[in-house]
């Protein structure tokens, strides 16, 4: 029996069916017969993004949110979480900006890559030449090189080029560091060109990974510490400031091809270090070790809820669960919006997406209906609905994405429901948390 060793990050909220929660009878989706009944919901106030939406226009909107919610009844993809027994008074439709079109991003790498909190045109014009190499080689035989060559030479012109502005965006304290891995880019940018000329299309592919991994380093060499505060009520709460790495190895039950999986999983504490956090604090008390995979439907997969009857964490320290809020980056905002989904705020676009058709999220769970709710479940999801518009996932702005599956990330689909969490480790990145609770005795 062959025992493979893979790695591989990504993630979503997760649930367990087990949960003793009331169900509405329009909840149709997997995710939200998981949720509080409907109309318990109190939407949150506090916002100023919300302030700030309030008074648009609703024509269109109110068009797009229907469309959805028709969707979500048909498919199964969660609806939009209305108050059923919302005053007559007060506008049930959340405020919602236009759905979007183009060709959604399912690269967990470059998710993470645009979701770094910079500003520098110079490198992302080197980055997109690179990511395109991916689109080249679905070209059929040796014809994908003359696009790849496309390609190369763009991405290396715009090197050279941009170069002087790449390096004055390096923060002070890593502009050495950055330095030399635009140094590494550079002579990997003409060895591509070689692998090109020699008609070698087997070994495109690697090199484009690896040149990708120096651009995604360079670019975290521009970002100079934590970008923001995060709010007085979560500053007492783990806290990743930054980003962190852990592997997660799952024991396969049922599965003769493969009896071992090590999933790698990029934090990322830049959009979300309340849910960063509490992850990997929950990790470093081995809150996960030996716990099952509670649910693999095609659609995510789920873990995180304890044996007993709580539904999240309990600290030994204060014996109640630990819960987290909401926590969301809107696309061009500096800072996350807590306890409202997007849609509420009348934003649609998150920074942190949840992929369309793709795996490579890790997104906290929130009970919908209820602020403040999320504890340690998480779920991977797999698929989305092929109804859902082009790059208009309607789960985007609703759940805590916090981080993603770097590597090998198609195995995920081969989890079951008891296949076992061996262990997950932080291999990198410890030192951006802050107040680890997993320290405090007891």
């Amino acid at each position: 029996m062959a025992s493979t060793i893979i790695t591989s990050s990504s993630s979503i909220p997760f649930f367990n069916s087990s949960t003793r929660l009331n169900y509405h009878p329009l909840s149709l989706s997997p995710l939200t017969n998981s949720f509080k009944v409907l109309s318990s919901y109190q939407p949150p106030q506090h916002s100023h993004l919300h302030n700030q939406h309030k008074g648009k226009s609703f024509s269109l909107k109110q068009c797009a949110i229907s469309i959805a919610l028709a969707v979500g009844l048909i498919t199964g993809v969660p609806t939009f979480g209305c108050p059923i027994d919302a005053d007559a008074a007060s506008p049930v439709l959340p405020d919602l900006s236009v759905l979007i079109s183009g060709p959604p991003i399912k690269d967990p790498g470059a998710l993470l890559r645009y979701a770094l909190p910079i500003d520098n045109k110079a490198i992302r014009e080197v980055q997109k030449p690179l990511e395109d190499i991916t689109d080249s080689l679905k070209i059929a035989g040796l014809k994908a090189l003359d696009s790849v060559e496309r390609n190369a030479r763009q991405a290396s012109r715009t090197l050279k080029q941009g170069k002087t502005l790449i390096v004055s965006g390096l923060a002070e304290s890593k502009k050495e560091h950055g330095v030399e891995l635009l140094n590494k880019l550079e002579a990997g940018l003409e060895e591509l060109e070689l692998i090109v000329q020699d008609r070698n299309r087997n070994a495109v592919a690697p090199k484009q990974r690896e040149l990708l991994q120096y651009v995604g380093g360079v670019e975290e060499d521009m970002v100079d510490g934590f970008p923001y505060e995060v709010p007085v009520e979560y500053q007492n709460m783990p806290l990743l400031k930054g980003r962190a790495a852990v592997d997660m190895k799952v024991k396969i039950k049922d599965n003769p091809n493969l009896e071992e999986c090590v999933f790698h999983i990029v934090l990322d504490g830049y959009n979300a270090p309340v849910t960063a956090g509490n992850f990997v604090d929950l990790v470093e008390r081995h809150f996960y070790d030996g716990m099952e995979i509670q649910r693999a439907d095609g659609f995510v997969v789920q873990t995180g809820d304890p044996e007993g009857p709580a539904e999240g964490f309990i600290d030994p320290s204060t014996e109640k669960t630990r819960t987290i809020p909401l926590e969301l980056m809107a696309e061009g905002e500096k800072t996350p919006v807590y306890e409202a989904t997007l849609e509420e705020l009348g934003l649609y676009k998150a920074q942190t997406k949840l992929p369309f058709n793709a795996f490579g999220t890790m997104a906290m769970a929130r009970e919908e209906f209820e602020n403040n709710s999320g504890s340690s479940q998480v779920f991977w999801l797999l698929k989305e609905s092929e109804l859902t518009p082009s790059n208009a996932n309607i789960l985007d702005g609703r759940y805590s994405v916090f981080g993603y599956v770097t590597e090998n990330e198609d195995y995920l689909a081969d989890l079951k429901v008891g296949d076992v969490i061996e262990s997950i480790e932080v291999v990198s990145g410890l030192d951006n948390l802050v107040n680890p609770s997993y320290k405090i005795a007891g």
